[in-house]
């Protein structure tokens, strides 16, 4: 017999498994390991390391246990703050925005949040003191918009082929992803499929990730060249006889435009702007048309340049090409998080919705707060502020510019956290939150198909509450009426569910999770596309999706929209991931620390010795928005001419204490909107000697 129990949850963090859980309960408030469900047949038992420790996390020393007033200077820290009670500190940020109502109006209030929780109540209520209160929009742009246009332009619907039929595919192509350190079940399910039938894996990325040193074939290409690549392989498709007619015929909008489009694109010409030799262009494309059963796991890399919503569309239109949507284990993956048919209207109060109110754009953080016309247009500046789930002063884009604007003196700032973070050090007011272990939520996934719902699984810690608490609780005090301000997270749940066509919550949290996949013909499309019409678009309707359509191209193509390379900043940067961290949630755990070492920068050899960089030595990285320092490392995994810098260390982590997101633009992509982390043209040299930091 076990020392403990096993209690079913769900992984709440912003990652496409949303993965089900089993809990190591050693005590009412304390918990051992973190394994994979079993039983579950898309995490098969297996998660992520940093989730699997995530003890570290729950029971770290630093969290936050009551609620603080700043009584310091902003970013000093814990040191700057006195503790308060819990009714005074919601007294306060109540008060705060009425007087920001009262001297500008409803639109002068920002609550602000994303996805350091993707459980659907704790995460978007939210919204219903926003709409309720008219307070200012936020406008969601940080992860998947430029992306999701992409996917949208082509298939019409964010669904997709059931990731679980990868173990039944002999080619699976991983473009724009590293699951490994991103999404480690795709790896589960690739692992099936190279052991029961063969099947390769080629992996289209920058640079060599640790989904690239395991794949069969490895394209290494230039960031944001992805259309490039997918239209010379439309070519070799279409030349060479690979290209499937009769599906094209009954299923497509335009293929002899098409055909005619890439004819004038062959790999000769997308090797000059990939890097790719062209015969290995060749070489996917006959092993990609020779493959019925090939299936495409776009990743969220697209959502990260400014054409990405063109690359994205390109790679999407392959399995049209070659009619692989028509097989089992053939077609593509982006995202399902629409085949829940969840009715989020109690939960976000949709019913309040007013569209007349203001949208910011959450990406443009700095701009918004430093008073930028382009993005407040002639409303009031933004006065008062409440943050839950994000880490802004982290994670935004020209992270100088959102520092600036969170050190006005004029603005208030509550923010919700578990950690004093660099956003939480800048807050007037600072509230202890819960963990997903302890509290209620409900839970769809993306890469998957499966519905969860949990409970918490130990006693929150000290005074922490959850977000559902801390948003009904100003609501009463600022005379809100939505009913959903009066319901505990469980009511909500069990009314959302009822109301949506489920089972009630405590049956589905007693099954664990409702495995919510369609049928065969629904998830590959041959009922229809999402478009009027029922066919895949390669010719897409841009404007339909944003207003931004300038150099946009009308078929697939490549878009020289990136921040291109030039002789003042000749390296182009890539900010991906650290497989130790998610976003800025791991970097407190120690283990994780531990083992992504120190913020480094990975450069080729070639440039290393042409900038004079010493391998191992301090550089600065540099570009018009500002200049950063950190540690160089030789590698020879991407082509010359780009550097990638994993992340997400803090600020503070950074000799200097300006880290990577202080060189990222906040540029809107195309065509609506979105962040551009893997699209900046940089320049490295080495620290001067007085500035370089000490090994």
């Amino acid at each position: 017999m076990t020392p403990f129990d096993i209690v079913h949850s769900a992984c709440p963090h912003d990652c496409p498994s949303t993965c089900a859980l089993e809990v190591e309960l050693l005590s009412p408030s304390r918990i051992g390991r973190v394994h994979g469900a079993k039983a579950n047949s898309y995490t098969a038992g297996v998660i992520c390391a940093k989730v699997a420790r995530y003890a570290e996390r729950q029971h770290h020393p630093d969290r936050l246990d009551v609620p603080l007033r700043r009584v310091g200077g902003k970013g000093v820290g814990r040191a700057a703050y006195e503790p308060m009670a819990w009714d005074a500190a919601l007294d306060e940020i109540a008060e705060q925005f009425i007087r920001a109502e009262q001297r500008f109006g409803t639109e002068a209030v920002y609550p602000y949040f994303y996805a350091g929780t993707m459980g659907l109540v704790q995460r978007d209520g939210i919204w219903r003191l926003t709409h309720e209160k008219k307070y200012s929009r936020m406008k969601s742009t940080i992860c998947v918009t430029l992306a999701d246009a992409g996917w949208q332009a082509g298939v019409g619907v964010m669904r997709g082929v059931d990731s679980r039929e990868m173990a039944e595919s002999d080619l699976i192509v991983v473009w724009g992803g590293n699951p490994v350190a991103t999404q480690v079940n795709v790896m589960t399910h690739v692992a099936r499929a190279r052991k029961s039938r063969g099947a390769k894996l080629l992996v289209v990325d920058p640079y060599r990730t640790g989904t690239a040193e395991a794949a069969d074939l490895h394209l290494m290409l230039r960031p944001g060249t992805d259309a490039a690549l997918a239209v010379a392989v439309m070519h070799v498709l279409f030349a060479e006889g690979y290209a499937d007619r009769a599906y094209l015929a009954k299923h497509t909008d335009v293929p002899d435009e098409l055909e005619r489009h890439v004819a004038a694109r062959p790999p000769e010409w997308a090797e000059t702007i990939t890097g790719i030799p062209a015969a290995a262009i060749r070489e996917f494309a006959r092993l990609y048309g020779r493959t019925k059963k090939s299936f495409i796991r776009v990743g969220y890399g697209f959502s990260r340049t400014r054409n990405g919503a063109v690359g994205l569309h390109a790679v999407s239109c392959l399995p049209g090409v070659t009619g692989a949507w028509a097989e089992k284990g053939g077609g593509a993956h982006y995202s399902n998080r629409t085949i829940y048919h969840i009715d989020n209207q109690l939960i976000m109060g949709l019913d309040l919705h007013d569209p007349s109110v203001r949208e910011l754009d959450q990406s443009r953080l700095g701009a918004v707060l430093t008073g930028d016309k382009r993005d407040l247009g002639d409303g009031p500046p933004v006065a008062a502020m409440i943050i839950q789930n994000t880490n802004p002063m982290n994670v935004c884009p020209n992270s100088s510019l959102v520092r600036e604007g969170f050190r006005r003196d004029d603005l208030f700032v509550a923010v919700h956290e578990q950690f004093m973070t660099e956003t939480a050090a800048m807050a007037d007011i600072v509230l202890p939150a819960t963990t997903f272990l302890e509290h209620d939520d409900i839970y769809r996934a993306s890469g998957h198909t499966h519905l969860q719902v949990t409970r918490k699984v130990v006693e929150p810690f000290a005074e922490a509450r959850p977000n559902h608490y801390v948003i009904s609780e100003l609501a009463k005090r600022l005379g809100c009426r939505h009913k959903g301000f009066s319901m505990t997270e469980w009511e909500i749940m069990d009314e959302t569910l009822r109301i949506s066509g489920h089972t009630d919550a405590q049956t589905m949290y007693d099954a664990h999770w409702q495995d919510c996949v369609q049928d065969f013909e629904t998830t590959h499309f041959l009922n229809g596309f999402g478009h009027a019409g029922g066919k895949f678009r390669f010719k897409p309707d841009w404007r339909a999706i944003g207003p931004d359509v300038a150099g946009l191209p009308p078929l697939p193509d490549y878009a020289p929209l990136n921040d291109a390379a030039t002789p003042e900043h000749p390296l182009r940067l890539v900010t991906a991931p650290a497989r130790q961290f998610l976003n800025s949630t791991f970097t407190l755990t120690p283990t994780s620390r531990q083992r992504e070492e120190r913020p480094t920068i990975l450069i080729h050899p070639e440039d290393g010795a042409r900038y004079k960089i010493v391998d191992g030595g301090v550089v600065e990285v540099g570009n018009k928005l500002g200049i950063i320092q950190l540690h160089a490392k030789y590698f020879d995994g991407l082509l010359p001419g780009v550097v990638v810098i994993e992340s997400l260390w803090g600020n503070a982590d950074f000799p200097g204490g300006l880290g990577v997101n202080a060189l990222v633009s906040d540029e809107p992509g195309k065509p609506d909107g979105g962040a551009v982390f893997h699209d900046t043209a940089v320049w490295v040299r080495p620290a001067a000697a007085s500035a370089a930091v000490a090994e």
